[in-house]
């Protein structure tokens, strides 16, 4: 690759230059969604979407269903959730921590995110242990010696201040040691989380591997653009929480001069490579092992290709997919404006309240609100909307593509059927999707 160039932050050059549609082209192709559901309909390509993207946010919302399920689904052929739950639970190949919020990572990785467990175990052995010890012994002692515990088998006791509001005394405790590490998750009853010893859920190997600090928050900072694939050094603040330096250090470093101190590192040390993107204010980075789908990407836009060589596809993505990260890269790139409403009141929303990005191509083109309604069998689609200029019926190859999603998400949630809102100006298309699903 003779245009790649490693850049030393001490030396400056300019950035790598793309345009436009080689930018959105790269951006599908190194998400693996180039066409969506490429991958084999098997539980590795669990495996190999997060070994990509370096973690999958988990929210316990099921609506269209779960956060971590829907970005898998727009990659897997045929996928289903329990096979997630085999990595998680069963092999423990993946676990969860906290990393741009409650997110599923390699367990492989569990000495680089292993600074969330120390710092939150000093913030509550101060506090919460201390107040509370008695109980925190009393489950300790419990779970060594009987197993695995759900917070409802033990009895009721009374409610304590808990982040956002009063939480059940025992289901706080042992959420609080889990987050510091004493306690994992064996398994989840639905949403419900059941606990056991941390030893007996991780290797000890891993267990005993202590990384520096430095080390870990390079890693995490890292595992930021290993998501999105394209962040430059700003943003919204939800994307860089976790990435600052420890307020326990007291070297009075500020978060943003401590990550671009960092990120001169990772820069340095090839893992970042930086870009100026057309159209797009400021200087952008892409992980040095997705060099690869940049030229990828040129060849494709010059050969007037479509996104990975095959049929376009169409993909519901995830309000949550690393995808959708940076909202001010998806409105400078893509022209597109989304903000996930789930916690907008009601009549303040402009689309609806699970609402996700419709991508075609490598283009988002609109926006479909689906609702898995259990007891009836069906999949509903609430709402649709198409962006300003874009006709569904315009382009042969879309009312398949729409249809292939439909049936994926109907098929992923074991529904039996379909039903679409009953609009005059969804009609014509509508109508060939009913047909093409009925077939």
């Amino acid at each position: 690759m003779t245009w790649f160039r490693r850049y030393h932050p001490l030396v400056p050059g300019p950035p790598l230059h793309l345009d436009r549609a080689v930018a959105r082209r790269f951006l599908v192709l190194r998400h693996l969604l180039a066409p969506p559901r490429s991958l084999p309909a098997e539980p590795a390509s669990v495996l190999r979407v997060v070994e990509r993207i370096g973690s999958l946010q988990f929210d316990p919302l099921e609506v269209a269903g779960r956060n971590h399920d829907l970005v898998l689904l727009s990659r897997i052929a045929g996928y289903r959730r329990a096979w997630t739950d085999h990595w998680l639970y069963e092999e423990r190949r993946l676990y969860e921590t906290y990393n741009k919020g409650l997110s599923i990572v390699p367990t492989a990785e569990l000495p680089l995110y292993r600074l969330t467990w120390d710092t939150n175990n000093q913030a509550h052995l101060g506090g919460t242990f201390e107040r509370h010890a008695p109980l925190v012994d009393e489950l300790v002692t419990r779970i060594r010696d009987h197993g695995p515990l759900l917070p409802r088998d033990v009895g009721a006791r009374e409610a304590i201040d808990w982040y956002w509001r009063p939480t059940n005394q025992v289901r706080a405790i042992l959420e609080a040691l889990a987050e510091s590490g004493v306690l994992g998750i064996a398994r989840r009853q639905g949403n419900l989380r059941i606990y056991d010893l941390a030893e007996r859920l991780f290797p000890a190997e891993i267990l005993a591997d202590v990384r520096p600090e430095r080390e870990q928050r390079r890693h995490r900072l890292l595992s930021r653009y290993r998501g999105g694939g394209l962040l430059g050094i700003g943003g919204q603040q939800e994307l860089w929480v976790g990435t600052g330096p420890s307020s326990a250090a007291g070297d009075g470093e500020r978060p943003g001069a401590h990550r671009t101190a960092l990120r001169d590192e990772l820069v340095e040390d090839g893992a970042l490579v930086p870009v100026a993107v057309e159209g797009v204010k400021g200087v952008r980075f892409i992980v040095g092992s997705d060099v690869d789908f940049l030229e990828q990407a040129r060849r494709e836009v010059a050969d007037g290709s479509p996104p990975g060589g095959g049929t376009p596809g169409v993909a519901f993505l995830a309000p949550l997919d690393p995808f959708c990260w940076d909202r001010d890269l998806l409105r400078r790139l893509f022209d597109f404006d989304y903000l996930w409403e789930v916690y907008v009141p009601a009549a303040k929303r402009r689309w609806g309240y699970y609402v996700l990005p419709i991508l075609y191509g490598d283009r988002p083109v609109g926006r479909i609100e689906p609702r898995i309604e259990r007891r009836a069998g069906t999949l509903r689609v609430v709402g649709l909307w198409w962006e300003d200029g874009f006709d569904p019926l315009a382009d042969p190859g879309f009312a398949p593509a729409f249809a292939s999603a439909i049936e994926a998400h109907r098929d992923f949630g074991g529904m039996k059927r379909v039903v679409f809102p009953r609009t005059v100006r969804h009609r014509p298309f509508l109508t060939m999707v009913r047909a093409m699903l009925a077939r």
